[in-house]
């Protein structure tokens, strides 16, 4: 018999050898477990192929899968202690309010459901644009700290989206998506007189919610501002639009799946999320008049400037 440090051949079999299927099973499922996480990671940070039918994140997904299978076998003695710390990590991201199961479980699920349910990406928006028309006008016409802004703001959010939950990280994005509900919802489009660009101030336009594009656009990112959002308007040819600033890839996962299973399914049910990206990688979706959820079809394409309002 051949020995190893006083450990018989049949005895180092015993130690590297799976012993049974449940064996098999179990460190399948602690497999699937620490891959989610480590996908999700991957997925966030790594440059996608954009590859047809998301084909560049399933390999990803299937390489994790295997490289973690193999190094789970391999060391199974060292597995338990793994998977342990690896809880406890998680317990203790839950407790403290930082990334725990929760968030594993949220961010999985925005990713799965993207990846069936691409947003569709507009051309980017570059900081050389034209002046934008009306500017010291429209500013002076945003009055965010108006008390009637802020209540008709208040309004809209005890309205609508109140029992949203799991959300914490973007429930100023949730506010701001009940005041676009409210206001799309009752806006009543009025002209300008002929030949006349007349600027409303948005707290005429709260009387009767009735007015132009700029009108409705200067309502919108006045409400939105007045409760700690950013945005912007758009100005294109003969037409301006509010956007909503969201953050980056990831948070558009998360936007993405809010907007289309949770607050607004039936007017986005079948509709591709629209946004622009500007320079700097942040995201924006239109919230237009014409638009019947956030991030809906863009009425005119053709950008000639942007106005934030941070």
């Amino acid at each position: 018999m051949i020995k190893l440090n006083n450990l018989t051949y049949p005895r180092l079999k015993e130690i590297f050898r799976i012993k049974s299927p449940w064996d098999l099973i179990i460190i399948f499922i602690l497999n699937v477990l620490i891959t989610i996480p480590v996908f999700i990671i991957a997925h966030n940070n790594f440059i996608t192929l954009q590859w047809a039918h998301n084909v560049d994140r399933i390999i990803l997904f299937i390489l994790i899968l295997v490289i973690i299978q193999l190094i789970l076998r391999a060391m199974r003695r060292v597995t338990l202690i793994s998977v342990i710390l690896y809880l406890i990590l998680l317990l203790f991201g839950t407790l403290s309010g930082k990334y725990g199961f929760q968030n594993i479980f949220e961010d999985y699920r925005s990713m799965m459901y993207t990846m069936d349910e691409n947003p569709y990406p507009q051309d980017i928006i570059i900081s050389r644009l034209m002046p934008f028309p009306n500017k010291s006008k429209i500013l002076d016409a945003v009055e965010y700290q108006n008390p009637k802004v802020r209540d008709f703001a208040f309004m809209a959010i005890n309205k609508h989206f109140k029992k949203i939950k799991g959300y914490h990280d973007y429930f100023t994005i949730i506010q701001s998506f009940a005041i676009f509900k409210e206001i799309n919802a009752n806006w009543n489009y009025v002209s300008d007189p002929k030949g006349h660009d007349y600027i409303a101030k948005a707290t005429e336009s709260l009387k009767y919610l009735s007015g132009d594009c700029d009108d409705h656009s200067i309502l919108m990112v006045a409400c939105i501002k007045s409760i700690g959002g950013t945005s912007r308007l758009i100005h294109t040819k003969g037409h301006i639009y509010p956007e909503l600033y969201i953050g980056n890839k990831r948070d558009l996962e998360r936007i993405n799946y809010l907007i289309k299973k949770i607050l607004f399914p039936l007017e986005s049910k079948n509709n591709a999320i629209h946004y622009h990206i500007d320079e700097r990688g942040n995201i924006w979706l239109n919230l237009d008049y014409t638009a019947k959820y956030p991030g809906g079809p863009f009425m005119n394409e053709e950008i000639l400037g942007a106005l934030t309002l941070d």
